[in-house]
């Protein structure tokens, strides 16, 4: 009798091995949940979809140059979700790209050697970053209003540096040129050093003070002042650090294009804001994923490479890319609000 009542009041090994499997709508769920797997999902399907109707789309070649055409934007949204995890952004950051890429030409073209050229172009998005903070905070202008004003101030200078001319005859056979500008095991370099980007930024995010520091600030700034944490200089840390992401980006495109145009980056501020809502960071700040900013910038990269392939107009893809953009928006905002009522649901 006793151990027939063991026997019922204790499951069976298959039994329970039965109940702790998670179903294949649990797993999906799970996956689901990671903040950059909705975007990857999309950009999967996006490409998939293209290739399908388009079987050129991918080929080797054409999926490197969407990467590679994403990794300009890519390497500025890495940086981009730590202001928008503070609840801050900078508007500048296409035009800083542009200044660097400007000032370094020159210096080229004035005899400098191309490394110590790019060197000080990165060095000085760093530079305009620390004028963005200043502007922030010791005048305490808010950042998005600052930044409108340096988006003007950037790109007027760089016009105005270059006489509103391409800046050519760059020494196209310096290493500088070949190695940055080309290719390392099958690869762009633009795309390896994204790929060193995202790994440190996503370490520095989630594994340092800092990174935590800016999630406390986002999620609440009283908190976060009360805590001990440094607002200002926090968000001066960040500012600068998206002018040297800036200056980086510049550097790889300068090396790619072998030339400085002073219009060059125009748009990468909302492009870099779209890949980083894209990607997963909300904009009411408190957390954010540097790998889904990245994906983000690689979605609309094949969104406007794609539009090539089905003959749509040029001047119809800023349409194409703002409809992917309120796309990904909503939706992204429907499942974080199913979320939340199943959260409540289960509460009560």
């Amino acid at each position: 009798m006793l151990s027939e009542h063991n026997a019922a009041a204790t499951p069976s090994r298959g039994t329970a091995a039965t109940e702790r499997r998670p179903s294949a709508s649990d797993l999906g769920r799970r996956l689901l949940a990671v903040e950059s797997n909705s975007v990857l999902v999309a950009t999967v399907a996006l490409i998939v979809f293209i290739g399908v109707l388009h079987p050129d789309f991918l080929t080797w070649g054409q999926l490197k140059e969407v990467v590679q055409n994403a990794a300009y934007v890519g390497i500025i949204a890495a940086g981009m979700a730590f202001l928008i995890s503070m609840r801050e952004i900078d508007l500048s950051v296409g035009s800083m790209f542009g200044l660097a890429i400007i000032c370094s030409s020159l210096l080229m073209q004035h005899g400098w050697n191309p490394w110590l050229a790019a060197l000080a172009g990165v060095l000085l998005g760093g530079a305009m970053g620390l004028i963005n903070a200043t502007a922030v905070q010791f005048i305490a202008i808010p950042a998005i209003v600052a930044t409108l004003a340096t988006l003007s101030m950037y790109r007027g200078l760089a016009q105005a540096l270059s006489d509103g001319q391409q800046v050519t005859g760059l020494p196209a056979g310096n290493s500088f040129f070949t190695f940055v500008g080309g290719d390392l095991l099958g690869l762009p370099v633009s795309v390896w050093v994204l790929i060193a980007v995202v790994i440190v930024l996503t370490a520095v995010l989630r594994l340092t003070p800092y990174g935590y520091r800016v999630r406390a600030i986002g999620s609440n700034p009283e908190a976060a002042t009360f805590s001990g944490i440094s607002i200002a200089r926090t968000r001066v840390q960040t500012l600068v650090l998206v002018g040297v992401l800036s200056g980086l980006a510049g550097m790889l495109g300068l090396a790619f294009f072998i030339s400085g145009d002073p219009n060059i980056g125009s748009g990468f501020e909302l492009q870099a804001i779209a890949a980083v809502v894209i990607g997963g960071t909300p904009l009411r700040g408190g957390s954010a994923t540097v790998v889904g900013a990245v994906i983000g910038a690689i979605l609309l990269s094949a969104v406007n490479s794609g539009l090539a392939y089905f003959n749509v107009p040029v001047n119809w893809s800023n349409f194409a890319t703002g409809a992917v953009i309120l796309t990904a928006v909503a939706l992204d905002s429907l499942i974080r609000g199913r979320r939340r009522h199943r959260r409540q649901g289960l509460d009560v």
